[in-house]
């Protein structure tokens, strides 16, 4: 029987999962890994099945509180959601006035995230080079092809949540990452400053189907085309970097087209932005120092 002790630091470990995944570039699932939980969420989600569901709707409500370990589940998304409210505000004055060291750290944490990924996979197949390759066409595409604003609708609201949670359970992938890439980071930021209920519920209700169905697929890819998958994956966020460039505008089309520095007119920022990306590399490898050496640590 655990004790509420315990249950209390899985909602701590929830705040600094819900703290990584609001940066973009800093993976909630690499803080699970850090802090020895990853295993559990892994388990504890996809116990939510049909069969911890037939208990939920023949009203054994215990039997499935305990078969989908929903007091662990309850405590981590409290945590979650503690972190997600509290730092969306930082990060909506941050991107609204200091954008461009702002963009600068969130670009140094995705180059060095990306870079993670690659220098750990082992046995590279001439295939996953072209699934690399796929993923940076695909990641530079969606951010020149698609409008700087997609649509505040609900329905998009939702799939939005289905996506970037479903990404957050994978470590290296941040589901702010996937925001960004979607053109909703700011907007969520926003949403959750500003606790616009609508907006967030239809977010949450969102990233609990994703998890719940997307995740599968998510683990059927991973199990069976590892390399490939996280070389799609590292590819999109290479890509995807012109998305987070400090420099850029918007044309007409309203897409945005990535800038050099002293390409137009007025203070470019730069040294301020060379040192906000160095630290969004320094927070990405002091974490992943840290969960290698806890991970050596744990096969002895």
């Amino acid at each position: 029987m655990r004790s509420f002790l315990h249950y209390l630091s899985v909602a701590i470990k929830g705040i600094f999962m819900g703290a990584a995944n609001v940066v973009p570039g800093v993976s909630g699932g690499t803080i699970a890994l850090l802090t020895g939980i990853y295993q559990e969420i892994i388990d504890s989600i996809k116990s939510i099945g049909l069969s911890s569901l037939k208990l939920l709707f023949k009203g054994k409500f215990a039997e499935f509180w305990k078969s989908i370990n929903g007091t662990f589940l309850f405590a981590l998304t409290v945590g979650i959601v503690i972190s997600f409210l509290s730092l969306a505000k930082l990060m909506q004055f941050l991107l609204e006035r200091h954008p461009i060291p702002t963009w600068a750290f969130f670009f140094g944490l995705i180059l060095i995230s990306a870079y993670y990924i690659l220098r750990d996979l082992k046995g590279l197949k001439w295939y996953d080079f072209i699934s690399l390759i796929i993923g940076i066409a695909a990641g530079v595409a969606i951010c020149l092809l698609s409008p700087a604003e997609t649509t505040d609708a609900l329905w998009f609201i939702f799939l939005c949540g289905a996506i970037s949670m479903s990404t957050m359970i994978l470590p290296g992938i941040s589901g702010s990452f996937v925001l960004l890439l979607l053109g909703k980071y700011a907007y969520m930021m926003d949403a959750l400053g500003n606790l616009d209920i609508t907006v967030i519920a239809v977010f949450i209700i969102g990233a609990i189907v994703g998890l719940l169905s997307f995740s599968h697929l998510l683990s059927w890819l991973m199990k069976r085309f590892y390399n490939a998958t996280l070389c799609f994956l590292s590819g999109l966020m290479l890509g995807a970097l012109i998305k987070v460039w400090p420099w850029k505008e918007v044309t007409v089309a309203g897409t945005d087209i990535p800038l050099l520095p002293g390409s137009f007119a007025g203070e470019p920022h730069v040294a301020s932005a060379v040192i906000a990306a160095l630290c969004g590399i320094a927070l990405v490898v002091v974490i992943n120092t840290v969960a290698a050496r806890k991970q050596k640590s744990e096969q002895v």
